[in-house]
């Protein structure tokens, strides 16, 4: 007879399904909400604890199963464009994931026995989370190799200019090259009108669509000091000019990217407004 101790069972299943969940963002390019990801393996935790609650033997059932997992994923993934690009990798590194923790368990000498139509162990707790992690470092590696894309995560931002600062969030993409031509560091492009309360000369809006202009009137008033112009390009746009600030600092979530250049944009940088600013990766 197998003892299921719901408390080890409850930890383990979180993070192995945390874990997959942020496997699962990070190859399908998404950006990463590690709240939203947390309640998704919450969520599968609980679920995994529930089978085995009396009266709850029903969850059991393959039908349950697919629906929590589905709802685990829109949880985590809930109104992103990739959404279903997500669920599918979920799906399949959630079969690579349960065969790489059993054969470790084996080769660790400790059986898995399948109850309720969920993996349990009687490992040691240390050493099913020390697997799981390994499963994930692996299954990265493995499937970054095909994976065209950088990742991506918010973080928050606190950008200063003199004695004025102005707090947003950072959308911290390893696959944005924009960079300063001058000095090779990265540059931030925020959002125009959250700039607005600490730029050390009022820009009117419509001025961020017309950088040469804003400039040039800028360097007429004396104002001109912080700014400058900066070349980019995108999609669409081979030869494209930003209007930039020169910042005190910038840190973004636990980096310090210090003195670096602020590109104003004119436009919304996300279409559902959950990032303000776009910075590629510090280098280490």
């Amino acid at each position: 007879m197998t003892v299921v101790y719901l408390d080890t069972l409850f930890l383990s299943d979180l993070a192995v399904d945390y874990l997959l969940l942020l496997a699962s963002a990070r190859l399908a390019g998404e950006v990463l909400r590690r709240g939203r990801l947390l309640l998704g393996a919450l969520l599968g935790a609980g679920y995994a604890a529930a089978i085995f609650l009396p009266g709850l033997g029903f969850l059991a059932h393959p039908l349950c199963k697919l629906g929590c997992a589905v709802l685990m994923a829109l949880t985590a993934f809930g109104g992103s464009r990739r959404l279903l690009r997500l669920i599918l990798v979920f799906f399949g590194l959630s079969c690579a994931f349960g065969g790489g923790v059993l054969a470790l368990g084996l080769l660790g000498g400790r059986g898995l026995s399948l109850r309720g139509g969920v993996l349990y162990t009687g490992m040691d707790l240390k050493l099913v989370l020390l697997s799981a992690a390994l499963c994930y470092v692996l299954l990265t590696l493995v499937f970054q190799r095909s994976a065209a894309h950088g990742v991506r995560e918010l973080a928050p931002a606190v950008l200063t200019i003199g004695e004025r600062r102005v707090v947003l969030t950072a959308l911290v993409d390893t696959g944005n090259t924009l960079t300063d031509p001058v000095t090779g560091r990265p540059v931030m492009v925020v959002e125009g009108e959250k700039m607005a309360g600490a730029l050390p000369a009022p820009l009117a809006a419509a001025e961020l669509r017309d950088p040469v202009g804003a400039l040039e009137r800028l360097s007429r008033e004396g104002e001109g000091g912080r700014f400058r112009l900066l070349p980019y390009q995108t999609v669409g746009v081979e030869h494209g000019l930003l209007l930039a600030v020169r910042l005190d600092r910038a840190q973004v979530g636990s980096q310090d990217y210090g003195g670096i250049l602020a590109a104003l944009s004119p436009n919304r940088l996300s279409d559902g407004g959950g990032y303000s600013a776009l910075i590629g990766a510090m280098e280490q």
